[in-house]
């Protein structure tokens, strides 16, 4: 089962944009030495508007290919084009993804009809499993809890990160999915709430930057200890909110840079995060990772 702590990998890039594979490969390895519990390459945080085609398949290619089985890799493979995520969800289930994240079509705003229509087709094209992805504040779509029952329904659609703002979904989600979906938290500062609600973990920003306390929250948590989750969730808090001062992955990409685990490059239209921020982002990072 996906659960625990599931990085939202940043995609390193040179100062020019340029996509860097050598930084690629010493963040999986970090991730594996860190506990990290799965991995999403090409997600919202993985800058997956900006890349091209081929890039973006290439990403997902390489992450497995370094994984090599020791974690999920659950491939991001949406588009706001049925037709597009069809062709990313097979190409990633013919490299060996693990799952599927699927980002609900942005722009577009169809229907909840139409999104039942849209995730049908990207199962009924697939055997990979599907991770649905709901994040109205980027996409200006919002799927309903009743639309998620029914493709819950649908033998390869296996869960859900909810990132909808509202961290009380998740108690309708339990209630309407049953308890074999699996639900997953898309907000890092909610995801204690959400995981009291029945999540059984994160798709997490915070955990690029700190890998080993991320897993260890969500380890605690599975293992029943509460009140040990709950104290690290504490001094995480102020995390989850430096890393979304600007528009995210600006600030994590910082961060991460400022650590030398990257090079600057982030990719119009966004850009690296404000010089008047990267103290206070920091400074956050840095009372946690000690």
């Amino acid at each position: 089962m996906l659960s625990g702590s599931i990085v939202a990998l940043v995609t390193p890039m040179t100062a020019s944009g340029a996509l860097d594979w050598e930084a690629l490969e010493r963040l999986v390895a970090w991730h594996l030495e860190s506990g990290t519990h799965g991995i999403v390459p090409m997600g919202t945080t993985g800058e997956s508007a900006t890349l091209t085609t081929a890039e973006h398949l290439e990403v997902i290619r390489r992450v497995i290919a370094l994984v090599d089985g020791r974690v999920p890799v659950i491939a991001g493979t949406g588009s706001n084009s049925t037709e597009e995520a069809i062709h990313q969800t097979q190409e990633a289930e013919r490299e060996g993804a693990d799952a599927c994240l699927v980002v609900t079509p942005y722009y577009n705003k169809p229907t909840q009809e139409g999104l039942y229509h849209h995730y049908k087709a990207i199962a009924d094209a697939s055997g990979v499993p599907l991770v649905l992805y709901n994040v109205p504040p980027r996409t200006a779509c919002d799927m309903q809890p009743a639309t998620v029952a029914r493709l819950a329904a649908i033998d390869n659609i296996v869960g859900i990160k909810e990132a909808s703002g509202d961290a009380s979904r998740i108690g309708e989600l339990r209630r309407r999915c049953g308890d074999d979906f699996i639900l997953l938290s898309g907000e890092d500062a909610q995801t204690l709430e959400m995981l009291h609600l029945g999540a059984v973990g994160a798709i997490s920003v915070t955990a690029n930057v700190l890998p080993q306390q991320m897993a260890a929250f969500c380890s605690a948590w599975l293992a029943g200890e509460r009140e040990r989750a709950e104290a690290l969730d504490a001094e995480l808090q102020p995390v989850h909110g430096a890393l979304f001062v600007e528009t995210s992955p600006s600030p994590v990409k910082w961060a991460l840079h400022a650590l030398g685990r990257i090079d600057s490059g982030i990719r119009l239209p966004l850009l690296p995060l404000s010089e008047g921020r990267r103290a206070e982002v920091m400074a956050a990072v840095n009372a946690v990772q000690g």
